[in-house]
């Protein structure tokens, strides 16, 4: 009987490590505890939990964000998202700015998101050739795997030095993390200009320590 204990225990304990670090949510699917805005996006959390983000096409310069307030090291996020026709927006990861210079009189180009961390694009027709899952700036995403009209998946990990992004279950694309870019930082969504409009649902992480 002692036996039959142990080998459940073992099992059990081998069935834990398998399944690695355990998801955690981003949203609290009622408001925005845990984040932070930055410019002048409107965002909310609906009835449903899903985030939506929108701006004043009166009054919208530049980008605008929405950062977590966790910095995060090693990990891999999941997360759905849908944008209108010729939207764009991105997620940022490993951005140590936090926006700061997307905006504003500090504007400046070269030290927006995807100069400082990395972006990784969200597009629906928006004339970039950046598509969607595509590492702005370092590499263009493999074509054919996004759903048009409709909610997409992105997956993004940062580990081991390299960041790959799989879009409804599809690698494509990945880059070997910049020497000179930090190892850790927050989790941003974007609204790139004054037209956009765009949701996130079922955000979540699970990190793993180095």
């Amino acid at each position: 009987m002692l036996n039959r204990f142990l080998l459940w225990g073992i099992l059990a304990v081998s069935a834990a490590w398998c399944a690695g670090p355990k998801w955690v949510n981003l949203l609290n699917g009622k408001n925005l505890d845990g984040w932070e805005t930055v410019n002048d996006g409107f965002w909310n959390v609906l009835s449903d939990g899903t985030l939506v983000g929108q701006r004043d096409m009166r009054t919208a310069e530049h980008q605008a964000w929405i950062y977590t307030k966790k910095e995060f090291g090693e990990f891999e996020l999941e997360v759905e998202f849908w944008t209108r026709a010729r939207g764009n927006s991105g997620i940022s990861i490993l951005d140590t700015s936090r926006g700061h210079f997307s905006f504003g009189p500090q504007f400046e180009r070269m030290k927006t998101p995807s100069h400082v961390g990395y972006e990784i694009q969200i597009s629906f027709g928006y004339p970039d050739e950046y598509t969607t899952g595509s590492i702005y700036n370092f590499v263009k995403a493999k074509p054919g795997a996004e759903r048009e009209n409709d909610w997409n998946t992105m997956n993004i990990e940062h580990r081991d030095g390299m960041v790959r992004v799989k879009l409804n279950g599809i690698l494509v694309a990945e880059w070997a993390r910049d020497s000179d870019r930090a190892t850790r930082g927050p989790i941003g969504f974007q609204l790139h200009d004054k037209y956009s409009v765009v949701m996130f649902r079922h955000p979540r992480i699970r990190e793993f320590n180095k």
